[in-house]
């Protein structure tokens, strides 16, 4: 993938018309792409940073930006924006208004619609509706087979040419080997990637939850790590075979991430993600039966949390997604065997980190930030934008990392509230979200 200067590269449809001209002042600037973390001011001319030499007399907008971590827009590789089909639990608008007050500039809504996106309409009429909203960038993912049904692969040249930027069948997996096989063959022709649910269906249908002692202790149906390690294999395998680029999404399992961190150092072009609910969170939450806890793939053991914590420091997994899955109310007041897996994810997932990664000392910021831009960035094809250089659209993230507060449900952008994060003691805010170098979301 090209790493050219972010001065030639262009990022799906510029929104709005920025001020002219913007100054951040005495920021803490951080850009894992360039490797830099220091103090000093961003300048921003006609929505792109500018170097200080040619910094200007007078600015329209001036930020006081002390105290404050500057660094490039964080992205979503995935997020689950409803519409059309679903806008009980979130449209286009309401979602991408979540991810400004996440701190995302770019998110990847996938194709989990009704209809599927699975035609060059389907993947355009996300991208009109993103612009027509005004919020953060989007782009599309399209679906890998037809109906998301995992038998026939959808037009892939089509949904490419109608902006879709890789492919996924969101939480539904390909359990068919050789459909999966012939995706990766025909995807690497443009050099595009599968993100995959890695999971076999059979071992996991009717669970609830992570299959162990408190699954047996709640009596609820269990799904076994199993069901992802087999699948995680079988990807990896057939990437291998390929030469294709698989990405598994959600990897929850101990034995998931040695099996990855094997299969990158045999050069097997094979990425991963993990949640904030994964790092922070154990099955032993179900016990409550609150239906907020239900989430796929399901909440670990603090043997697994801390396998995926290793691999974040280590760089086996290079992502980590919100894994947004809006829940409208209504649903989640079902019976517990019948309600949707899901947690609305875009508003608190900077505060999740900072627990989970930041306070205990796991990672640095500038690690942290890397998992939220150039990593997803990379994935997606839009890594290049992802920098603090000179001559780069000013897409950017300003984070207060002192801010103390609890999470509240009541202040969502989402549509959903589906969360179990509601009161939680929180360390870590986003300040500002800037698109373009237009400040679309403060915090106030």
């Amino acid at each position: 993938m090209s790493t050219s200067s972010a001065a030639s590269f262009d990022p799906p449809s510029t929104i709005h018309h920025p001020p002219r001209s913007l100054l951040l002042r005495n920021a803490r600037l951080v850009d894992p792409l360039l490797g830099t973390d220091t103090i000093g001011d961003l300048h921003i001319r006609e929505g792109r940073i500018i170097p200080a030499s040619e910094a200007l007399a007078h600015y329209d907008r001036v930020i006081d930006a002390s105290g404050l971590i500057v660094c490039p827009g964080f992205v979503d590789c995935r997020v689950s924006l409803g519409e059309p089909g679903f806008e009980e639990d979130e449209t286009i608008a309401t979602g991408t208004a979540a991810a400004l007050a996440g701190g995302f500039t770019l998110i990847a809504s996938l194709p989990d619609t009704n209809p599927v996106v699975e035609t060059r309409a389907d993947a355009e009429f996300v991208l009109h509706q993103a612009e027509r909203a005004g919020n953060c960038r989007v782009v599309a993912l399209g679906a890998v087979t037809k109906g998301r049904e995992g038998q026939e692969l959808a037009e892939i040249g089509e949904l490419i040419a109608g902006g879709a930027v890789a492919f996924t069948d969101a939480k539904k997996p390909i359990a068919n080997a050789e459909v999966m096989r012939r995706a990766l063959e025909y995807t690497r022709m443009w050099d595009s990637v599968i993100l995959h649910h890695p999971q076999v269906p059979e071992l996991v249908q009717g669970g609830v939850m992570h299959e162990g002692y408190y699954s047996s202790v709640l009596g609820l149906r269990g799904m076994p790590t199993a069901a992802e390690e087999i699948m995680v294999r079988r990807d990896i395998a057939l990437a291998e075979l390929t030469g294709g680029r698989i990405h598994l999404m959600a990897v929850t399992s101990r034995r998931s991430v040695e099996e990855i961190r094997d299969a990158k150092q045999r050069g097997v072009r094979v990425t991963a993600d993990v949640t904030p609910q994964h790092l922070l969170l154990t099955d032993k939450e179900l016990v409550c039966y609150d239906a907020n806890y239900k989430v796929d793939p399901p909440l670990r053991t603090p043997a697994h949390i801390q396998a995926l914590i290793e691999g974040l420091i280590d760089g086996t997994i290079e992502t980590i997604s919100s894994d947004h899955t809006p829940v409208s109310s209504e649903k989640k007041a079902r019976e517990f065997d019948q309600v949707p897996f899901g947690i609305s994810g875009l508003e608190t997932l900077l505060p999740l980190c900072v627990e989970a990664l930041i306070t205990p000392g796991h990672l640095t910021w500038p690690q942290l930030i890397a998992t939220l831009t150039t990593g997803p960035a990379r994935l997606l094809g839009q890594e290049p934008t992802k920098t603090l250089a000179p001559g780069a659209i000013a897409d950017l993230t300003l984070v207060d990392p002192s801010a103390t507060y609890r999470i509240n449900t009541s202040r969502f952008r989402s549509q959903g509230q589906n969360t179990p994060f509601h009161d939680r003691p929180a360390t870590g805010r986003v300040h500002s979200t800037i698109v373009g170098g237009e400040v679309r979301y403060s915090f106030e």
